[in-house]
């Protein structure tokens, strides 16, 4: 996975067995709710340890279903639309199983508040039964595909489904899939480090945008007339249904304080 600072980190057997170098010095979520001041190997693979031995991160013990993490993330928003019937399914990714069809709020919650950004992973039997054999893309292989899982929730019925990205080629392909009777909104995550023009494919594309440690997210986001809600990790309403859902989420918490002179992460990249 590409963890805290965008480290690359291999878990093998429940164990955290690589760790790469952090790309990003610093990251304000990490340093309000784990008190981290500067990412380094060290307390990236501490964080991940503590994860697994937390909630069984990457193992057969891994708690599925859970309450909201953060106020205002991505799965937080994404258990909101679910609970609300905004969309009747989430296509997400999930270490254990890959591609997931998800469409309970704390399932949703539960398999992406508290995991990073999964390059791939291996089948782990418990979690894939926990989540639903039938809801799993590849139980075999436990395959990351994003377009693939989206077709499977057509074909299951689903007509309204909301998917987490971080290509900005799939945002792309999962906006040409949609028609008369299938709506699909796009939610970008896990983009910093990408290009330019990267960053313009996912806004002309997505409905909500996260603005990670990007500079070039933040600096279009910044531009244009889009919804933005968060100042240290900000979230951008692109569509009307982007700008929507974000609005549902700020009611359900009761609005979002305003902070004064926001830490952002450090670099931006």
């Amino acid at each position: 996975m590409e963890a805290l600072g965008k480290t690359r980190v291999k878990v093998k057997d429940g164990k955290v067995v690589e760790v790469g170098e952090p790309k990003i010095d610093y990251c304000p979520i990490f340093d309000k709710y784990r008190g981290i001041k500067k990412l380094t190997p060290e307390n990236v693979k501490e964080n991940i340890e503590f994860r697994i031995k937390d909630f069984g991160m990457c193992t057969n013990d891994r708690t599925v279903r859970m309450k909201d993490f953060l106020s205002f993330g991505i799965s937080e928003i994404l258990s909101t639309l679910i609970s609300e019937g905004e969309v009747d399914s989430v296509v997400s990714v999930c270490e254990g199983c890959g591609t997931v069809i998800l469409t309970e709020p704390e399932i949703v919650q539960g398999t992406g508040g508290r995991v990073s950004g999964l390059l791939c992973t291996c089948p782990l039997e418990n979690i894939i039964e926990e989540v639903g054999r039938e809801n799993v893309l590849d139980p075999e292989n436990a395959t990351i595909d994003q377009i693939k899982g989206t077709l499977k929730a057509i074909k299951m019925g689903y007509k309204k489904i909301a998917v987490t990205i971080v290509a900005a080629e799939d945002a792309k392909k999962l906006r040409e899939m949609e028609n008369d009777d299938i709506k699909i909104f796009i939610f970008a995550a896990h983009v910093s480090e990408i290009s330019k023009n990267d960053a313009k494919t996912i806004f002309d594309n997505s409905d909500v945008v996260t603005g990670c440690a990007s500079k070039y997210i933040r600096e279009i986001g910044d531009e244009k007339d889009y919804l933005k809600a968060g100042a240290s990790i900000p979230i951008y309403g692109v569509t009307e249904s982007g700008k929507r859902f974000l609005k549902m989420r700020i009611d359900k918490i009761g609005g979002l304080k305003e902070k004064k002179n926001p830490k952002i992460p450090e670099p931006l990249i």
